[in-house]
């Protein structure tokens, strides 16, 4: 047998991180009686996904299967959207959203359930729907993070509506003067964008005639020169001049969350999602095997820049920052240590619990320009 000095054997152990969805919706709806047959919606509270709009009207006709199809109308739009049927009768909207709470879906509404004084009440449908997407992201499962799509009644143009719990972030308000169920119109625009890109005067595949100007100046709040958006958490449907065709786009790209610590757009939010399970996916197979020393913290940093240097050259961020507090100290010669600091050494040893600050620095889309045109 020849003699190799140098024997490889080569194994291929490949991990592909997993990727998170950023457009699947859930729909919560009432159906039109006689019930569908026990193969489609029959049951109560049982989800079913749709990929096609026409057997979204076929297999739940009503309130649900309309808001499905016309969210898949949307360009770009969703791919795919589970339906979930409540009772026709006595809806118990809470328990469809219980059901939803499972899903990997990234937006939520509730069919042709317009945001009134009574929805909106601590009860109300559109309140469960924002405790909904608000408890899930906070509580639920890692990815399960999510956002709730509601409107307003049919040319109303009143943001005083939204208070309370109802200003949250993770909800996104749409006021219009259409016929059509506007919140499923809008949810199905979002669904078809990446996470970073604003929504602001994207296309909406709906039928809406414009608001006045008054009307929107109640709805966004006034604005001067030098001035960022103002925002009051509702956005419009509008039909800009300056873009030909006569279409409508969203008026603006507002959460509900004006509130100090909240974020004001949607791309925040859905990009922030978005980085934050890239970072647990990328990181999932650290546990259990990288060890708390100075060269597995630093393949722990190495991990997160595979994830963040990208999203830094596709110019979703402008950059960002990690810190490893313990690194800091296992870099240390162990002689200066103060007592304190080997304490917290020993602790990270004894508890495996690793802390890492990061800081990303994220790159929002121009929403306002200010010209100043000098005539001489």
């Amino acid at each position: 047998m020849t003699v190799r000095y140098i024997r490889v054997n080569t194994i291929v152990d490949l991990f592909a991180p997993a990727v998170r969805a950023f457009g699947n919706i859930a729909v919560v709806g009432r159906v039109t009686p006689p019930a569908p047959p026990p193969s489609d919606l029959a049951v109560v509270n049982v989800p079913l996904a749709f990929s096609d709009p026409a057997e979204a009207r076929r297999r739940a006709p009503g309130e649900l299967g309309e808001a499905i199809a016309l969210a898949f109308a949307q360009s770009p739009g969703p791919t795919l959207i589970h339906g979930i049927r409540v009772d026709s009768a006595t809806p118990d909207w809470g328990a469809g959203l219980d059901t939803v709470a499972g899903l990997n879906v990234q937006l939520v509404m509730l069919a042709n359930t317009p945001l009134t004084t009574t929805t909106g009440a601590t009860n109300g449908p559109v309140a469960k729907l924002v405790n909904h997407v608000a408890s899930v992201s906070t509580t639920g499962g890692d990815g399960m993070e999510r956002m709730g799509v509601a409107m307003l009644a049919k040319g109303s143009a009143d943001p005083a509506l939204v208070t309370g719990g109802l200003a949250n972030e993770r909800m996104v308000y749409i006021a219009h003067q259409s016929d059509q169920d506007a919140a499923a119109a809008v949810a199905g625009t979002i669904a078809g964008y990446q996470p970073h890109v604003s929504l602001l005067l994207k296309p909406v595949n709906i039928t809406s005639p414009s608001f006045t100007p008054t009307q929107i100046d109640a709805l966004n709040g006034s604005e001067t020169f030098g001035s960022g958006p103002a925002g009051l958490g509702v956005n419009w449907l509008t039909t800009p001049s300056l873009i030909p065709g006569q279409g409508v786009y969203m008026g603006e790209g507002y959460t509900a969350g004006s509130g100090p610590g909240q974020k004001k757009f949607i791309d925040s939010v859905r990009a922030i999602d978005n980085a934050s399970f890239l970072l647990k996916a990328q990181l999932i197979k650290t546990i259990g095997n990288v060890r708390i020393s100075r060269s597995g913290l630093r393949a722990l940093i190495a991990q997160m820049e595979a994830v963040l240097g990208p999203l830094v050259q596709a110019e979703v961020l402008e950059g960002f920052e990690l810190v490893v507090p313990l690194l800091t100290l296992l870099d240390k010669d162990p002689a200066t240590l103060s007592a304190a600091e080997a304490a917290q050494i020993h602790n990270a040893h004894a508890q495996r619990r690793v802390q890492v600050l990061a800081a990303l620095e994220y790159t929002g889309g121009i929403s306002r320009i200010d010209i100043t045109l000098k005539i001489q």
